[in-house]
């Protein structure tokens, strides 16, 4: 019998009200998209969905806690209302316990948008605002050979919520995808990271309070709060990219 593979959500942020509450924090939406591609990825006797995963939490924004690297066996980078390219302290925190984890040979990445943009950042990537603007709800992410082999998909449609970037690939990284507004849409580290710009683990129920709350405060304009709401609930690929966030670490 194989024991839970120990998973640390490094919480980058809190999520709106509604979905806290819901949810549990981002700790439970990333439980509940782990665990559902647990069930499709249909490995049960290597990875049942129930008793295979450890789950903890961490928050890193407020009590700057982080857990051992001997301790788990991936670590989950999540999105966050922040800009990765910041210099406060936590986020420096942030960026030098990631390069440090990168280091370690046996424990795997995991990061998603601002998450993908800290891992990027410590690879050694600049992180800017997009001059193209914000990337919102469901999307289509052009894959690339590499993309279409790990996801199992010829094309990749994902939530957004970003209008921040990684602006070139880092050394040594094999990219995943692109799309008319962000180039650097995921990025590969064999046996090593995953990362992607958008938000698997977003719902339409989620899509639809950061939307409208975000129309509310003035950073969407009225189109696009419209055309993003209209969006939010279009079939998406989330299941296929905690799949292969799955295969990376059993592997």
């Amino acid at each position: 019998m194989h024991r839970p593979i120990r998973i640390a959500v490094l919480e980058c942020d809190t999520p709106p009200e509604k979905t806290n509450v819901k949810y549990d924090g981002y700790y439970g939406v990333f439980s509940k998209l782990l665990r559902r591609s647990a069930e499709a990825l249909g490995q049960s006797e290597q990875l049942d969905p129930d008793s295979g995963l450890e789950i903890s939490r961490w928050d890193v924004v407020t009590e700057q806690a982080y857990p051992a690297l001997e301790s788990v066996d991936g670590i989950v980078l999540t999105g966050a209302k922040h800009n990765a390219f910041d210099n406060t302290p936590w986020i420096l925190k942030l960026v030098e316990f990631t390069r440090t984890a990168i280091q370690n040979p046996r424990v795997k990445l995991l990061g998603v948008c601002f998450g993908h943009q800290i891992i990027a950042r410590a690879l050694g990537a600049q992180v800017s605002r997009s001059a193209a603007g914000w990337e919102i709800s469901v999307c289509e992410v052009s894959l690339t050979p590499a993309g279409k082999e790990l996801f199992g998909l010829d094309t990749l449609q994902i939530h957004q919520m970003h209008r921040d970037i990684v602006c070139a690939y880092p050394p040594n990284i094999i990219p995943l995808g692109e799309s008319p507004i962000c180039q650097v849409q995921g990025m590969y580290l064999p046996s090593r990271v995953i990362t992607v710009q958008g938000h698997p683990e977003f719902s339409e129920d989620i899509a639809v309070e950061v939307v409208t709350l975000r129309g509310a405060q003035g950073l969407f304009t009225k189109d696009q709060t419209e055309d993003g709401l209209g969006r939010a609930g279009k079939p998406h690929d989330g299941v296929a990219v905690g799949m292969a966030f799955l295969k990376l670490l059993i592997q």
